[in-house]
């Protein structure tokens, strides 16, 4: 992002200061940026080394992007909206098929071959080749997900904008999120993963690798090639024990094997519902 540099210098003087978005440098900056997002020249975050890593000042240029545009009235054949930011444009050109009831907002990023259904995805996001995004799945501001991912219906990725360098929630290539599961707090989900229907992670709830002689817990990443299923556990409180929510991993998808045929055979061998 070399060619970035002065731009940068400029948004993360502004978002310090934010009088200096009266200066015009600083404004075009800002768009500057968020077209960059916009055609996929830019993203919030990316892979290197092996390691996720956070582009905090693109997260400060989405953030101020909002100050700058102001409410505005955008008409979309017989629909109308009121917000800051409008819908992607160039869909066709963009290779992506989005159906009736599907929304995708500008700064957004869709690579040929998406399909979004009557879901939604929000500001800074990035949505790789092949992936789908279900009915009323919901894929948040500066969300990373990969290529060839299936968010079936009701699945809630949330946002992450705040405080600006932390992770937002990342879904690797190859990944199945099942019906209404929910990521949340930068939740790091790794390739070839699958979650069953209702498994819910947040950045502190314990992900237990239970396929072994003793239980292995991980926070805030679920590993690659894992199956996992919404589960609980007790825990004990004034008033007594309570089964508190956690995610049970049951077993690991084959990378031996053709990622379809390995697919269908962890939710039959760990009867994974989806």
């Amino acid at each position: 992002m070399s060619d970035w540099t002065g731009a940068r210098a400029l948004i993360e003087a502004a978002f310090a200061d934010r009088k200096k978005l009266e200066d015009g440098a600083a404004r075009d900056a800002v768009l500057k940026a968020m077209a960059g997002l916009d055609r996929g020249e830019l993203r919030v975050a990316e892979k290197a080394g092996g390691e996720w890593q956070v582009n905090a000042w693109l997260m400060k240029a989405v953030n101020l992007y909002f100050g700058i545009t102001g409410m505005q009235v955008h008409e979309y054949g017989p629909f109308q909206t009121r917000d800051k930011v409008p819908l992607k444009r160039d869909l066709e050109a963009a290779g992506v098929r989005l159906v009736p009831g599907g929304i995708v907002r500008y700064g957004a990023f869709l690579e040929p071959g998406v399909v979004v259904l009557p879901g939604f995805v929000n500001v800074g996001a990035r949505v790789g080749t092949g992936s789908m995004v279900d009915t009323w799945a919901t894929v948040g501001s500066c969300a990373q997900v990969g290529r060839n991912v299936h968010i079936a219906g009701g699945v809630g990725i949330g946002g992450v904008l705040e405080p600006p360098g932390a992770r937002p929630n990342i879904v690797e290539d190859g990944v199945f999120l099942g019906s209404r599961c929910i990521l949340v707090e930068g939740v790091l989900v790794e390739e070839d993963a699958v979650l069953g229907a209702n498994v819910c992670i947040t950045g502190s709830t314990p992900i237990i690798d239970v396929t072994g002689p003793r239980e292995v817990i991980h926070r805030g990443r679920v590993p690659a090639r894992s199956v996992v299923i919404p589960g609980t556990r007790p825990k004990q409180y004034p008033a007594g024990t309570w089964q508190i929510p956690c995610a049970l991993i049951v077993g690991k998808r084959s990378a031996a094997t053709d990622k379809k045929v390995s697919l269908n055979e962890a939710l039959r061998d760990f009867e994974v519902q989806v």
